[in-house]
């Protein structure tokens, strides 16, 4: 928490932005760099939503798919601080605050960290990747997001032997967020992967979509993306990963474990209690157009079927 001064601050008490940029560089390069860099003073450098970001095109993940349009991608949602309703995300986040952001990655670590927004983006160089988004109601979207692995992050952290899942906290602002206000859910919300699906290259820490860096509605300014899982799996802005050794409850399975298990691996086999997950539609095709077959995975199981080789997934749904 900030305090007030007696005392005005005077210019001369101001570093110089070139001066803590040119000293945050130079840590940036010394070993052990990212959690000294994480303890200075000095600005966080939020990216402006909106804002573009420097990328390169994923030479690995990509489909052949086109990518739904922004305008639906921002505007259609599940965001339920902002409300339940698909629409109810981009018109209610108005007034919620992405600068200055911090996240906080703890628990089984031997290097805790809390890094700002321009430390996340520097982390590692960040990629385009397009993928599938599929939603447990039955819609799906193509998304080309800006990120990189997750796992880029964790390693920084340095996991302890004993860690085994990995707890995603969100933001939880009630003068920001009316749907805080609802009892649909205890908040803050909470996901949680197993330690080697965090890890897995496809499991994407997002700041971006369409080049750009993310909106509110879609979970700036830093969130989660796991293609291979239902999107409810991919918690909105973030901030605190937390190792573990024991499995944690997450926001849907503590309200609904009857309907909303912790895997959450999109299979078409399996439907949901009220609806059929066989097939799905696929937004900015129109209401009317012919449903798609859904894929196992996602469309992913060629990359992770291997994690649940000795699963029956029909249990563990």
């Amino acid at each position: 928490m900030f305090k007030s001064r007696s005392q005005p601050i005077r210019p001369s008490e101001i570093t110089d932005e070139s001066v803590w940029r040119a000293r945050r560089r130079l840590l940036l390069q010394a070993p052990g760099a990212l959690a000294l860099a994480a303890s200075l003073p000095g600005p966080a450098q939020a990216v402006p939503v909106g804002q573009a970001l420097p990328f390169t095109p994923s030479q690995r993940w990509k489909l052949d798919d086109t990518p739904t349009s922004e305008s639906d991608i921002t505007s259609y949602n599940n965001f339920y601080e902002f409300g339940t309703g698909k629409e109810d995300p981009a018109r209610h986040s108005g007034q919620f605050k992405t600068e200055p952001w911090t996240l906080q990655i703890d628990g089984l670590v031997h290097k805790p960290l809390t890094l700002d927004m321009d430390q996340i983006l520097k982390l590692a160089p960040l990629e385009e990747r397009i993928y599938r988004l599929r939603c447990v109601e039955a819609w799906s979207m193509v998304v080309p997001w800006v990120g990189y692995s997750l796992s880029a992050l964790l390693k920084q952290a340095e996991p302890q032997g004993s860690a085994r899942f990995v707890r995603f906290e969100t933001a939880a602002d009630p003068e920001t967020m009316p749907g805080l206000r609802s009892r649909i859910l205890n908040w803050p919300y909470v996901e949680a992967l197993r330690l080697d699906e965090a890890m897995h290259p496809l499991t994407l820490l997002a700041t971006g979509l369409y080049g750009k860096s993310l909106p509110v509605q879609n979970g700036a300014p830093v969130r989660l993306i796991v293609p291979w899982k239902y999107g409810f799996k991919s918690a909105k802005s973030l901030v605190r990963i937390t190792l573990t050794d024991t499995m944690p409850e997450s926001s849907w399975m503590k309200v609904a474990p009857h309907e909303y298990g912790f895997y959450a691996n999109v299979n078409p086999e399996v439907p949901h209690p009220r609806w059929s997950q066989a097939t799905e539609r696929v937004i900015g095709s129109g209401f009317f157009a012919t449903k798609k077959p859904t894929l196992p995975f996602n469309g992913y199981a060629e990359d992770v079927a291997g994690l649940y080789a000795d699963m029956d997934l029909r249990r563990n749904y």
